[in-house]
């Protein structure tokens, strides 16, 4: 049962701490998550079955997705799992790879199957299922997009242990990058021939125009089926440079706290100049990853600084001015 102090603007505002941008995607999933828990609340009072919203994210890889459906996992206090849909494809037994990611879910939520009926699993890469043309759909991602079609509309799935875990309620969301989307849709019909009124608003005719349609996935090499069971698309944007830098900065568990805070256990105070978050994030720019890259640009920075700080009691303070200079540390007078 979803908390009563929990709202779309609830989720939103605790998304806001954790994930930066993305302000319209946060906020449809934060209505399709708040409507998905009440139409579970009511299914169980009339006995009435859901009509389930699973979600597509559509965006460029590190723009944000799975850190969005982790962080609203934890403010929902649902289970969550994850799995690539690119392992599945690899596998010879799809289906066992399925119940393995249902496991997941069962161990995340203690072994409490019912509480893992009610969570959330992921599954990102969901766009390299496509279907090729010519290729056998035996070995192809068609094959996976069928198998995964049952558990995502509602089943009773059989895991290894015996223990039978019901899907129905499982909130489903799959999450990619889809390269080539857009020439699709900028060569798909527009709605351009419907008229306006005066008075009335082009922003909805805007939206309408940019979202992704049913058959432009259809195009891409979604099956039918499979685009059925994602009735909710939603878009993630490129990460611009300010944006990068605000990752590393800004969240509660920001590389930037969490550092300080390793340094803080040393004794010591870690100080870097807004210089050097610019020029990690062109570095990151220009890797072409979005967010995933700035963890390892960072980490490489600190390293030899934390190789030399548990032997170094004496260091007081390291100051970081530019992410290619030595950085400077502050040590203890000694006492004479």
């Amino acid at each position: 049962m979803l908390n009563k102090a929990i709202t779309p603007s609830f989720i939103v505002k605790y998304l806001d701490q954790y994930v930066i941008g993305q302000e319209d995607a946060k906020k449809t999933v934060a209505v399709t998550v708040y409507s998905h828990f009440k139409k579970i609340a009511k299914s169980q009072l009339d006995g009435m079955p859901i009509a389930k919203s699973n979600m597509l994210l559509i965006g460029p890889s590190g723009t944000g997705k799975t850190l969005l459906c982790e962080t609203l996992s934890l403010v929902l206090g649902v289970p969550f799992a994850t799995a690539e849909a690119t392992a599945l494809a690899q596998s010879r037994y799809v289906n066992e790879e399925i119940e393995a990611v249902l496991q997941r879910l069962v161990d995340k939520a203690g072994g409490d199957v019912a509480k893992s009926q009610n969570g959330i699993v992921f599954i990102d890469e969901i766009d390299k299922l496509k279907s090729i043309d010519g290729q056998p759909r035996s070995v192809s991602g068609e094959s996976v997009q069928h198998a995964l079609l049952k558990i995502m509309e509602g089943a009773a799935v059989k895991l290894a242990n015996g223990r039978y875990i019901d899907t129905t309620n499982i909130l489903f969301i799959c999450g990619g990058a889809f390269v080539g989307l857009d020439d699709i849709m900028s060569q798909s019909n527009a709605y351009r021939y419907i008229s306006i009124q005066k008075g009335e608003s082009q922003k909805m005719l805007h939206r309408l125009n940019t979202r992704v349609k049913p058959t432009d996935l259809f195009t891409f090499g979604l099956i039918p089926e499979f685009t059925g069971r994602l009735p909710v698309i939603t878009r993630f944007q490129d990460l611009s440079k300010q944006m990068l830098v605000r990752i590393m900065i800004e969240p509660k568990n920001s590389i930037y706290e969490q550092f300080r805070q390793i340094f803080q256990n040393e004794r010591v105070e870690l100080t870097v100049e807004p210089k050097v978050f610019d020029q990690i994030a062109d570095l990151a720019v220009e890797y072409k990853t979005g967010a995933r890259s700035l963890r390892g640009i960072f980490e490489e920075l600190i390293t030899p600084i934390l190789y030399v700080i548990p032997d170094s009691p004496d260091i007081e303070k390291v100051a970081i001015a530019s992410l290619f200079t030595e950085p400077s540390f502050v040590r203890k007078e000694r006492v004479k």
